[in-house]
């Protein structure tokens, strides 16, 4: 296996570290984005052994480290760094003949809502970028974006609406966005996955049986309402708590690396 880091962007946090199995097959790339509820306590450490664990297992490994809440992150930045950290991909790809035609997206947690906000890029744009005239926002095949091709979310935040009603994590997503829905609505909407429903790319919607650490109502939500609109989201329930969906050694993550398999093929 080897591996090899790049920088996006200035900011200490703005990388991400590719892992390249070391014999075929190796069709497509996954982005690996890790949770921890967009605090800046919680790095990329957390989707590093996943990403090792993919590249053994044939698989190109993109493991995204982007500003959290508490160290520049939070709206916009954290958005902007995903997207700018996807698209970075096409600026290695010949480098290592990395093929975009498939990027995967496994998101962790608050990694989940990133993975499926991400994968709905060119839905949002027409919602139009609250608070200012973000470039990274519009970008288009054309201007050099990478297109996300599916999503397996592992105990996604997929409903933020319903998350910042729950309080989840002591205010997060206030903490993410910067104040409450009320004095930024259009804020909070252009962040929430469900605004985007439905995308055209399908979505695993994952969530561990044991999990108290985010409610499996997040992905029940957000798969119910795609599904009503004939998207390509299913809702899988695995046995386990929350971790379990991030530790090579458990059922629940190995139902996700098959997941990711399929949908690269």
């Amino acid at each position: 296996m080897k591996r090899h880091k790049y920088h996006y962007g200035d900011h200490p946090s703005q990388w991400g570290e590719l892992f390249l199995p070391d014999s075929a097959p190796r069709r497509g790339v996954v982005v690996v984005i890790h949770g921890g509820y967009w605090r800046s306590q919680y790095g990329a450490e957390l989707g590093e052994p996943i990403a090792k664990d993919l590249a053994a297992h044939g698989m190109v490994a993109w493991n995204l480290e982007y500003r959290r809440a508490g160290n520049g992150g939070g709206w916009p930045h954290t958005f902007e760094d995903v997207l700018a950290g996807i698209d970075k991909l096409g600026d290695i790809a010949g480098e290592h003949a990395l093929e975009l035609d498939r990027v995967v997206a496994l998101g962790h947690s608050a990694g989940g809502h990133l993975a499926v906000w991400a994968a709905g890029r060119n839905r949002l744009a027409q919602l139009g970028t609250p608070d200012a005239d973000r470039q990274l926002f519009r970008r288009g095949d054309d201007d050099g974006a990478v297109q996300i091709t599916g999503v397996v979310s592992q105990s996604g935040l997929l409903d933020l609406a319903a998350a910042e009603r729950l309080n989840l994590s002591n205010g997060a997503v206030i903490n993410l966005l910067g104040g409450t829905p009320e004095r930024y609505p259009k804020r909070h909407k252009y962040a929430d996955p469900m605004s985007a429903v439905p995308l055209k790319v399908p979505i695993y919607a994952v969530h561990g049986t044991d999990d108290d650490t985010v409610p499996s109502s997040q992905s029940e939500a957000y798969s119910g309402a795609a599904q009503l609109t004939g998207a390509a989201v299913q809702f899988l329930k695995v046995p386990g708590d929350h971790f379990d969906l991030i530790d090579p050694k458990a059922v629940a993550y190995r139902k996700c690396r098959e997941l990711v398999r399929g949908l690269l093929a």
